[in-house]
């Protein structure tokens, strides 16, 4: 680790590459889906989809000592009206990475392809309600959205827990620029997505961002008046978040 600190209630831990980052992100996550289920029958945790999480996923995965059948899986966001298989799709990312890699207790997804997304929001919304989250293991987006809440459609104060977007232009781009997609013509224009506080309700959030893209991003987090124009900034009114950033998506900080 280069340096460990904290803004307002946020913790930044800084890490020299990414590979250590998800390594050491992932040991500190495992060890409290340990702690937690030694107090608990089973506990629920929401992860995300993005190159980003990699390192991270493929380390947890690798952590001992975790009961799997445990936990309750729920992915944070997902495109509205992809083809089922398409790789791009934030469920079809998470089965491959780790959700067919391990006998969780029950897989949750949300259908970016339901027929009434009204509806898909209220059936997702309650699941959340009945089984309150324990962990969220989430990155943040070049424009600092966290799930798909971009700047334009963030709400602290959101009274809904799923929700549909339209999805700015910043954040279709980097579709492109994590090589998602070839073209940002290809990125979906609306997607389901976890709200800012069905996500900050967790009791606790492990925040991975390495990466030259998310430099700015992880700079206004740290830096910037907590607002929505800055989604990720309301991390610093978590009592139990951890943000890890290696020395590239660090170098401002």
């Amino acid at each position: 680790m280069i340096k460990s600190f904290k803004k307002d209630l946020l913790t930044i831990k800084v890490f020299q590459t990414r590979e250590e980052l998800g390594r050491e992100a992932a040991i500190d996550a495992g060890n409290k889906i340990k702690e937690l289920l030694n107090i608990k029958e089973c506990i629920n945790v929401i992860f995300a989809a993005a190159p980003s999480q990699n390192e991270f996923l493929e380390n947890l995965i690798s952590q001992e000592g975790i009961d799997w059948g445990r936990i309750n899986a729920f992915h944070m966001d997902e495109y509205v009206g992809l083809e089922p298989s398409a790789p791009q799709g934030f469920g079809n990312f998470l089965k491959e990475r780790i959700f067919d890699k391990k006998p969780f207790r029950s897989v949750n997804y949300l259908d970016g392809q339901c027929e009434s997304e009204a509806t898909e929001c209220c059936r997702y919304g309650q699941l959340l309600s009945d089984f309150p989250v324990d962990i969220v293991c989430m990155g943040i987006g070049e424009n600092a959205h966290i799930a798909f809440n971009d700047p334009p459609v963030a709400d602290f104060k959101d009274k809904a827990q799923v929700k549909v977007v339209e999805l700015d232009a910043v954040c279709r781009q980097q579709q492109v620029n994590d090589g998602c997609f070839k073209s940002i013509g290809q990125v979906p224009t609306h997607a389901l997505t976890l709200t800012i506080p069905a996500l900050t309700r967790a009791k606790y959030l492990f925040c991975m961002v390495p990466g030259k893209t998310k430099t700015q991003a992880v700079t206004n987090t740290i830096g910037k008046e907590i607002s929505e124009l800055y989604p990720a900034t309301i991390m610093r009114k978590h009592p139990a978040a951890v943000l890890y950033v290696d020395a590239q998506s660090g170098a401002l900080i």
